[in-house]
């Protein structure tokens, strides 16, 4: 007689040893794995760039989520408090303001409450002042404002309900990904009488990418596609008057050693937030050749305090 087999009862102890086993294959995959190969340097200077001298770029922090540094790239520290900030940055010129993200917004906690339990489970956060409160008080007229988002996970949209008289530019890609991203959208998706201005890449090469947006025609905000993070994840990159230069590159890596150091996110985040793995290396291998190549360029990862630390504040 055959015997039938049967589905293994789910107890808490197999869930419990489960658990051990996956977090014990994580931390073998990050323990062995050698940090990316370097890319080839970037040859000639950066590119040109004609900025009006009224131009100014500022941070305006809304909160931080509490991580550890293992969780924020490989090799990181368990035992290393690295919060990941939740951090807009606004470029006031001349022909308009642009914000870059929004950071936390008035409604995080509800919609915090919409992201799977899992997530929330392991996810702890702390609010400071949405950046549409700090925009108002500093005189910041929100009708001319537009947001500029480096891609469209919660932490990046939240604030969008605060501003529905500015335009929020989008690729093509990353707003059909709006619409079919499931949860990792929800937030971007959920958020009423958004008015997305999707823009294209008609601009030429621009340091090593092959495609570019040039938002004011001055070279002063250049965006490129940085695909991988999600389908269409962009860099911005910002040059001052007096010839600083900053590029936000979103969360293509969390913190400044996935680019310095070229170490990917851990196995299990990769798994869990990127739309493709590959790409996002490729991301990194390029833009850890850009910094080697232009010291002088401040790199700005979406989630690394100490980078946001170089900008000034946004004051009234």
């Amino acid at each position: 007689m055959t015997r039938r087999w049967r589905r293994p009862r789910l107890t808490p102890a197999r869930l419990a040893f489960a658990g051990i086993l996956l977090a014990v294959v994580a931390l073998l995959r990050t323990c062995l794995a050698a940090p990316l190969p370097p890319g080839a340097p970037i040859a000639g200077p950066l590119p040109d760039a004609s900025p009006p001298p009224t131009l100014a770029l500022y941070q305006l922090p809304t909160g931080v989520v509490h991580r550890r540094a293992s969780s924020a790239y490989r090799g990181g520290s368990f035992f290393e408090t690295r919060d990941s900030a939740a951090t807009a940055a606004l470029v006031r010129h001349p022909n308009g303001d642009v914000l870059i993200d929004t950071g936390f917004g008035r409604s995080i906690d509800a919609q915090f409450a919409q992201l799977p339990l899992a997530f929330r489970a392991i996810t702890t956060y702390e609010r400071a002042r949405p950046a549409v409160d700090q925009l108002r008080e500093a005189g910041v007229e929100l009708r001319g404002l537009r947001v500029l988002l480096t891609h469209a996970h919660w932490d990046h949209t939240s604030g969008l309900v605060d501003l529905p008289e500015s335009g929020v530019l989008v690729t093509a890609e990353e707003r059909r990904f709006i619409e079919e991203g499931g949860v990792r959208t929800v937030i971007a998706r959920s958020t009423p009488s958004v008015r997305y201005e999707e823009y294209g890449f008609e601009g030429g090469p621009y340091l090593g990418y092959p495609k570019s947006h040039d938002v004011f025609g001055d070279g002063s905000l250049v965006v490129v596609p940085a695909p991988g993070h999600t389908p269409g994840s962009v860099i911005v990159f910002v040059s001052l008057p007096r010839g600083q230069r900053y590029a936000f590159i979103g969360d293509l890596a969390w913190q400044r050693e996935g680019v310095f150091e070229r170490e990917e996110r851990p196995w299990v985040w990769r798994l869990a937030v990127d739309s493709d793995e590959e790409g996002v290396r490729a991301g990194l291998v390029h833009i850890s050749a850009i910094a080697s190549s232009f010291p002088a360029l401040t790199i700005v990862p979406a989630h690394d305090l100490r980078a946001f630390a170089t900008l000034p504040l946004l004051r009234p």
